[in-house]
């Protein structure tokens, strides 16, 4: 049999789409390649939405170029979004790659990958729309416990920093009832927990006329028995309603964790990245949302040195960050993105200038995020273990997992086998320490409750009772 490798880059939806290659290519008879062999397949799932992406990619394939040639049969395939844009040009840069496939048509890659072999030339195929949703194609997942699934593709926004809807088209919707059949039979299968996933999922309903579509399919998750966690994203602030915040609060197997994209505090900036929001509506949303689930963790997206920005602007966005609160934020350098309105804008911010802005971000950030994570110290919370385990050292024994709210917590479990924690079990933890980007809880396990599984006559699985380890 072949063994196949896949390398993401980029955000969940590409990750969402790794899984669905993983799908495909093993319904077409390809297994995983074991850790440290080199696999016959290397499939680069790639994105465009930052300039590193790019370096990254040509990096790796110039790294994989020998490679290839000391493997008789080897091949490399690149698809998503930067293949969507460049097209062409990812096999006149590196002629030794064997097929390029779009973001619309990942179920064509073992055809192709065979086509490439037979005619022993590159395949390029790119569809410019969607023929069939991704969901319906086989899928891999990481995680036995946990799964995204895609309520929209593509995107109906004109972000001048964005090519993301030119790569992955206009907005698409699946129908309520298809995204619920699809829920049922994951947590049929033993899942826990599901991200609900689009470009901007609080517009999904648009498509088919229903704007509150959105909150009411996450009141329908929480009628889903066995369904222990819901998350979603991302939302866009300009289309984020309060029939989602209350349907949030008020389902309680959706999470009080909500992924809001700032990107700027200046007014200006908003407007030149055509955001159609202003800061004022952003942080009256977070104070709804707080409002309504005081405990929810807000996370965000912010750009810097976009062109244009002044010191004065940079303030704006840091006293934004200073009333947002956020639990975490994903910070970005502005990168030229050819193709997009932004990247022909006049004052391009010098690239020192940016950095510099970039660090103070970072560090106000980080600043922020220890705060609020400080401030659950001593509190007890749920952790939903994650696959694999946590650091280990002589003095303590640690699993990972995330709580309610999302922030990863490590644990210290027991050593004894019928007490340790099990990839998606649940329990009680208290928590001691608090760093910028992660809680510990090293008292132990207050209570335990297995994974329910597939199979399991409660859908809620067994309760143990744990005694903290002293």
């Amino acid at each position: 049999m072949r063994t196949y490798e896949v390398v993401t880059y980029g955000c969940q939806m590409n990750v969402h789409d790794s899984e669905r290659i993983q799908g495909v290519l093993e319904a077409a008879g390809y297994v995983a390649a074991a850790p440290g062999n080199q696999a016959d397949v290397v499939v680069f799932n790639t994105c465009a939405v930052r300039e590193n992406a790019d370096n990254r990619l040509y990096g790796n394939l110039g790294h994989l170029a020998p490679v290839k040639g000391a493997h008789p049969g080897m091949q490399i395939a690149v698809g998503g979004c930067m293949a969507q844009k460049d097209r062409q040009v990812v096999v006149e840069k590196a002629p030794w790659v064997d097929v390029v496939f779009g973001t619309n048509n990942l179920g064509s890659l073992p055809v192709l990958l065979e086509r490439a072999r037979i005619q022993q030339e590159a395949q390029v195929e790119i569809l410019e729309s969607l023929e069939r949703f991704p969901s319906t194609l086989p899928t891999r997942r990481d995680s036995a416990y946990a799964a995204w699934v895609s309520i929209s593709v593509g995107c109906n926004n004109t972000c001048t920093f964005c090519i993301v809807p030119s790569l992955r088209g206009k907005e698409m919707d699946r129908r309520p009832g298809d995204i619920l059949a699809e829920i049922q039979a994951l947590v049929a299968e033993g899942v826990q927990e599901i991200t609900l996933l689009g470009q901007n999922v609080n517009s999904y309903g648009v498509e088919f006329g229903d704007r509150g579509a959105f909150a009411k399919l996450l009141r329908a998750c929480g009628d889903v028995d066995g369904l222990e966690r819901v998350r979603f994203t991302s939302p866009h602030p300009a289309a984020f309603t309060d029939d989602v915040i209350a349907a949030m609060a008020e389902t309680p197997n959706v999470m009080p964790s909500l992924h809001m994209p700032l990107q700027s505090g200046s007014d200006r900036v908003l407007k030149a990245m055509r955001r159609s929001y202003r800061s004022e509506k952003f942080l009256g949303i977070l104070d709804r949302v707080r409002a309504a689930m005081p405990h929810a963790a807000i996370t965000t997206d912010i750009i810097v040195g976009f062109p244009g920005e002044t010191e004065e602007d940079f303030q704006a966005t840091l006293d934004v960050v200073r009333a947002s609160r956020f639990a975490a934020a994903f910070t970005f350098q502005y990168s030229i993105r050819p193709g997009t309105p932004a990247a022909t804008m006049p004052d391009q911010v010098p690239r020192e200038v940016v950095q510099e802005r970039y660090e103070r971000l970072v560090d106000l950030v980080g600043e922020i995020s220890w705060a609020e994570n400080k401030a659950l110290v001593g509190q007890v919370v749920e952790v939903m273990f994650a696959e694999g385990e946590g650091r280990k050292d002589e003095a303590t024994s640690r699993m990972s997992g995330r709580a309610r709210d999302n922030r990863l917590v490590h644990v210290r479990v027991p050593e004894e086998p019928a007490l340790r924690p099990r990839p998606g079990d649940f329990a009680e933890v208290e928590i001691t320490y608090a760093a910028p980007h992660h809680l510990n809880a090293d008292a132990g396990l207050i209570s335990l409750r297995r994974a329910a599984g597939p199979a399991a006559a409660s859908p809620r699985g067994r309760q143990l009772s744990i005694q903290p380890r002293n």
